[in-house]
């Protein structure tokens, strides 16, 4: 065999081995390619799945949102309202008594004013009672002093407001005065008109404290 013939022999052989060899990696990275595919497809659709089954609880108990009970709200404002109906009733309460003892003051200061305006003319009348008339004073003395006390007293009274109502020869008014008897009369200009006056009455800034007692004239 020349030379020639042995290196066609040679190229053809080499040839024939390389073949092979580049059949087989071809055929292997195709096949690794493949695999990949085939693996990532499965992962995908596995990931799909799960997400698919666990989707809405996961993404739930994921964000931590927790929907409140109505029943626990209506309960919550039910407690609230009674806590302030209670701190509301106590305030009140102090309130009351707080203004009630106010009043009662006031009540008493007047009370303690008015009788701080009588104690001078009450001094005046035991000193006129403690006289003598035998042997240190007159009877016109006497009578002189009382009249001193009454005017003294009721200026007092006149000070604190109080005002007297002796209404004789005045037309008959049921407000301020309290007819004991009627009499007759044949002048119809005295009729409901008042005849005599037993006993004065007082008011005491537009209060009633005690009607006059009358008598009333009555046409025949």
């Amino acid at each position: 065999m020349n030379a020639p013939e042995n290196e066609v022999l040679e190229e053809e052989v080499r040839k024939a081995e390389a073949e092979p060899e580049a059949g087989i990696g071809d055929d292997g990275a195709e096949g690794v390619e493949e695999d990949a595919a085939a693996s990532s497809g499965d992962r995908a659709s596995a990931a799909g799945e799960s997400g698919a089954e666990d989707g809405p609880g996961d993404t739930a108990a994921g964000d931590g949102v927790h929907e409140p009970d109505p029943v626990e709200l209506l309960e919550e404002e039910r407690d609230h309202l009674k806590d302030q109906h209670l701190r509301l009733a106590a305030d009140f309460g102090n309130y009351r008594r707080r203004t009630e003892d106010r009043l009662r003051q006031r009540w008493n200061r007047a009370q303690a004013d008015l009788v701080g305006r009588l104690l001078d003319p009450l001094d005046d009348l035991r000193r006129v009672t403690a006289l003598e008339p035998e042997s240190t004073a007159s009877v016109d003395a006497i009578v002189e002093g009382v009249d001193l006390v009454e005017r003294k007293f009721f200026r007092a009274l006149e000070e604190a407001g109080v005002e007297v109502v002796d209404p004789e020869g005045e037309r008959f008014d049921p407000n301020t005065m309290e007819a004991m008897m009627r009499m007759a009369t044949d002048k119809e200009a005295d009729d409901d008109t008042v005849a005599q006056v037993f006993q004065r009455g007082y008011t005491m800034k537009g209060i009633l404290i005690r009607p006059a007692r009358v008598s009333v004239f009555k046409a025949e």
